[in-house]
């Protein structure tokens, strides 16, 4: 497994990696302020949203607790053309890509498919079905190839996808067709699975009796396996892997091993099958602390530093909480807008059989 940094801070050199972060510039000690700064906010907001749920203001919500450098890191070793396409879990990478949380609570309050555009920030809007956005990933990548933008050499223009989704979903019927075709067309695509031990409530080890790294060479498709609590690591991890993609060498297959600090989803108990030491082990690795250690070590953050992040994050937390309960429920009958990029005459056929179901209601309201 690749680590740069260990739970206690401690740099770990690593000759081809380090050759990445240094060219790239990824690994500055400005840089390194920016990612602990990114994962205190995210992990505020993260938590913020998990009180709005408990509060009845959103529907459900899906933790990234614990997961923030796997998600930072991934975020910032794309390249601005690159498309990444996550699944409904991945609050550090929107981050990463300029993806406001508030955009991201208004999805699990019910009121917004995404809310942003796909296009300008090349970020696909989060999918809910565990392993379905591999294919779209894979025809996205395959699309990029006859565009003619992989493997030209240049890397202002050349192009590839980062597919993420978790342990669970790699084992859905989905991931392995991927897998074929991205093997077979040589797509320029990064399958990115954070696995974070536990599949709702069911162990790795029991969907898988090797290293999930391992599935991929099936395909002929190369992996690598990373700490995912290191956000270096992953960094100089999926940026080597994209810049592969990218130049024309096929898939590869990156898993960062990290941990669900949280419950699957608020819906959900895990102190029911989570015992309560693994959960203490994994908390002694904490990504944020991580970080926050070696930058200790290298004199290049203070307690000043510390405070405002803190307080940035405090402050970021309860913009979310002013928004979320300040807003209004949308008119039901807005769900027939968007539906497709024109209009549709039995998306409009509907519309009016439910106008007409609504106003039942109204008439007889002014009967009475």
């Amino acid at each position: 497994m690749v680590q740069l940094l260990g739970p206690d801070g401690t740099r770990t050199p690593h000759e081809q990696l380090d050759a990445v972060l240094e060219e790239a510039g990824l690994a500055t000690p400005e840089r390194l302020r920016g990612y602990y700064s990114d994962m205190v906010m995210i992990r505020a907001a993260d938590l913020e949203a998990t009180s709005l749920q408990r509060q009845g203001q959103l529907g459900l919500w899906a933790s990234a607790l614990g997961q923030e450098a796997a998600q930072i890191g991934a975020g910032h070793a794309s390249r601005e053309q690159d498309y990444l396409v996550p699944t409904y879990r991945e609050h550090g990478v929107a981050w990463a890509r300029g993806i406001e949380p508030w955009r991201l609570l208004e999805m699990f309050r019910g009121i917004s498919h995404g809310g942003w555009d796909p296009n300008e920030l090349r970020t696909h809007p989060y999918m809910i079905v565990l392993g379905s956005q591999a294919p779209h990933a894979v025809g996205y990548a395959m699309g990029l190839q006859r565009d003619g933008v992989v493997g030209t050499g240049d890397s202002a223009t050349d192009t590839a996808v980062l597919a993420l989704f978790g342990d669970g979903a790699s084992s859905e019927g989905e991931v392995s067709e991927s897998f074929t075709f991205a093997a077979s067309f040589q797509a320029p695509v990064v399958f990115y699975t954070q696995n974070n031990q536990w599949a709702i409530s069911v162990p790795t080890s029991v969907q898988t009796r090797v290293p999930l790294a391992q599935r991929s060479r099936g395909w002929g498709i190369p992996s690598v396996r990373v700490d995912g609590n290191d956000v270096l690591g992953v960094l100089g991890a999926v940026r080597t892997a994209l810049d592969s993609a990218r130049a024309g060498e096929g898939p590869v297959f990156v898993e960062a091993l990290t941990y669900r600090m949280a419950a699957h989803t608020t819906s959900d108990d895990a102190s029911r099958y989570r015992p309560a030491a693994e959960e203490q082990e994994w908390a002694e690795k904490d990504p944020i602390l991580r970080l926050r250690r070696h930058l200790e070590q290298l004199g290049e953050i203070d307690e000043a530093f510390v405070a405002r992040c803190d307080e940035e994050a405090h402050d970021l937390a309860m913009q979310l909480h002013h928004h979320i309960h300040g807003m209004e429920d949308p008119d039901p009958v807005r769900m027939f807008d968007h539906p497709y990029a024109e209009p549709h005459p039995i998306v409009a056929a509907e519309r009016e059989e439910y106008l007409a179901y609504v106003a039942q209601f109204e008439h007889e309201e002014g009967d009475a």
